[in-house]
């Protein structure tokens, strides 16, 4: 072969490892804000900070609907996003089976949650850098339902959980198969559509737990019953937190109804990796 065919040959290969990368950065982008990343089992959307904090490994939010809501609303939530960006964390918005949540005591179960909560977990850490020991598991109503059985599941599979609005569905939880939680838990007192003591839905057929007694479930399980918790006030929230050996309980009340707030999920965050001896923290 002449020399001339041999530096073509190089030209040619090393353009292939060019359109070889920038195939693969194509693919890396072609997934975020408004536009789904989409997976075997389901989709996400995904919002990236607009600055990273430091040379801290990424962390993320991952924000569960309520009933019969869209991913991509919550992506569009201004709020959301500043949180986001002001915390120097990636805001993902995950998406049920027509809206809905398939817990254990859910009227439907449409899908495998807990495994496809990895697949979600390992394709943000292979598309976008996710440190997944840097993760929290948010919801509301629905996705606080979700957020409180995936807790219960395994509770290491997030570093720590915020549900608003949601716990345990009756039957509630013997006991749960693994430690404790870092939970930090966001009620209404005047929420009726998911009262603290829970209500009965579909003519009785299901009904919502009581969120005390959802607490008590943990409680229960690692000597705390009889413990006093600590009493603290955060703005309109006033709280109530136990300490297990491991993990964190804490059920935060405000005197509104059902609604969710970025300010809650922030504080969460924020003592989650005060807790954690996380960098980068706002």
């Amino acid at each position: 072969m002449s020399k001339r065919h041999h530096a073509f040959a190089r030209l040619a290969a090393v353009a292939g490892l060019l359109f070889s990368s920038a195939g693969l950065a194509a693919e890396d982008a072609s997934c975020g804000e408004e536009t789904p990343c989409e997976l075997k089992d389901g989709e996400y959307f995904i919002h990236l900070p607009e600055t990273r904090q430091g040379e801290e490994p990424l962390g993320a939010i991952l924000f569960l609907h309520g009933h019969r809501g869209r991913a991509l609303n919550e992506i569009r939530n201004a709020s959301f996003q500043k949180m986001a960006d002001e915390l120097g964390v990636a805001f993902v918005a995950v998406q049920g089976v027509d809206g809905t949540w398939s817990f254990p005591t859910a009227p439907r179960n449409l899908r495998d949650e807990p495994a496809f909560f990895d697949e979600v977990l390992s394709d943000l850490s292979d598309r976008f850098g996710i440190d997944r020991k840097r993760t929290m598991l948010s919801g509301f109503s629905s996705g606080g339902f979700m957020t409180w059985y995936l807790a219960c599941e395994d509770s290491d599979r997030f570093a720590g959980y915020a549900p608003i609005a949601g716990a345990f569905w009756q039957p509630l939880p013997e006991e749960c198969p693994t430690g404790a939680p870092y939970l930090f838990h966001v009620h209404g007192t005047s929420d009726t559509v998911v009262p603290l003591a829970g209500r009965a839905l579909g003519g009785g057929r299901w009904h919502q737990g009581d969120v005390f007694k959802s607490f008590d479930v943990w409680l229960r399980q690692y000597g705390l019953g009889e413990t006093r918790p600590q009493k603290l006030t955060d703005g309109g929230l006033e709280c109530e937190r136990w300490r297990p050996k491991t993990g964190l309980l804490e059920l935060c009340l405000h005197d509104g109804g059902h609604g969710v707030q970025a300010s809650w999920i922030k504080r969460a965050w924020q003592e989650l990796s005060e807790m954690k001896g996380w960098n980068g923290k706002t």
